[in-house]
């Protein structure tokens, strides 16, 4: 361990160097999963769907080495000592994926674009912050709790879909989980389309590799520290609430990986306006708009806490692991945006 910093301290600054690359993603490699479905579904382009492939398949075949090489235990993480509840992936997945569609922005891409300036986004980080802690441990918790409790696994075979197919198999969870993500990279990468841009692909990498490199980061503390401090990746939706409580009261409460990670990424993106001459203040001059986002960020809020995860929690960190929620509930996502974005269009196209 540094012996300067605590473990509370280390953490953060995993999150926040292992953040920064995903910020940078957002505002120079255009990273975004809103974006993604909207440029398949209506732009004719699948590029930015690739990349999501690009980054998933390199962070599992990241995780699964550093399974392999005993840097990471599959079972530490949190998508897979939780039982999984396949209603609350679809359902927190199609609520999560509308209120996305309403706000034009995930947890994350929020974060990005305020990066860059822009106070509507603002507005949706400390919505969504909010109404994530209100269904985690607030008002809503016991109904939350009641209708999608979240148990423990109690069984040897973890949620995970290499470890059930090595179960079954008897082959290695870790060669199964490598070979998984290496089809899963080959299937995103085989378009010419993708290659045009080489940098594309190389935002595609930076952000698998910040995912893995929390995973490895938070695991050295874990195993080497004293606080038994969680082995966690990127996510923003809790986060987002964590690091609001934070700055309201942190000289009561410790320094965290989500504090450090929503900053890191809000970094990043500042840095890449910068560089790209894109920064600008920015703000909601139709209340409508601002009405729409405000819902849509505490659909968002509510529906990752049901779904134990975000676009970015379940659509590439516990895929990272191969969690089984982690493919429904970004299937559910895409399906809650792509009827949220219809609505949206279908609304504002003129009557014939």
């Amino acid at each position: 361990m540094i012996s300067f910093l605590s473990e509370h301290q280390l953490v953060a600054l995993i999150g926040l160097l292992t953040g920064i690359p995903l910020g940078l993603a957002a505002r120079l490699g255009r990273f975004c999963t809103l974006g993604a479905i909207e440029d398949a579904l209506y732009g004719g382009s699948t590029v930015r769907l690739r990349m999501w492939g690009m980054a998933i398949g390199l962070a599992v075949v990241g995780s699964f080495t550093l399974m392999a090489t005993g840097l990471l235990t599959g079972a530490d993480t949190f998508y897979l000592s939780i039982r999984w509840a396949p209603m609350a992936s679809i359902l927190g997945g199609l609520v999560f994926g509308y209120g996305m569609a309403l706000s034009g922005n995930c947890g994350y891409g929020a974060i990005a674009r305020l990066g860059g300036g822009d106070l509507r986004s603002f507005v949706i980080v400390l919505v969504m912050g909010v109404a994530t802690f209100v269904v985690l441990s607030g008002p809503l918790a016991p109904v939350r709790a009641m209708v999608f409790p979240q148990t423990e696994v109690t069984t040897d075979v973890p949620p995970g879909i290499a470890h059930q197919l090595s179960a079954l198999s008897g082959v290695s969870v870790n060669v199964i989980g490598i070979v998984v993500g290496l089809l899963i990279l080959a299937g995103a990468a085989a378009s010419r389309e993708v290659w045009k841009k080489p940098a594309q692909v190389g935002w595609a990498a930076a952000v698998g590799l910040a995912v893995v490199g929390a995973w490895a980061g938070t695991t050295w503390v874990a195993r080497g520290g004293f606080e038994a401090l969680p082995v966690v990746s990127h996510s923003f939706a809790a986060p987002l609430g964590d690091t609001i409580l934070w700055w309201m009261t942190g000289s009561a409460r410790p320094l965290s990986f989500a504090v450090g990670s929503v900053a890191g990424v809000w970094g990043g993106a500042f840095i890449a306006s910068l560089i790209k001459g894109h920064f600008r203040w920015e703000a909601c001059e139709d209340p409508r708009e601002l009405r729409r986002q405000i819902i849509g960020a505490a659909l968002m809020g509510g529906g990752a806490v049901v779904a134990l995860g975000c676009s970015i929690g379940q659509g590439l960190s516990a895929f990272s692991v191969l969690a089984i929620s982690a493919p429904v509930t970004f299937a559910a996502i895409f399906a809650g945006a792509a009827l949220g974005l219809r609505q949206l269009i279908v609304g504002f196209q003129p009557a014939e």
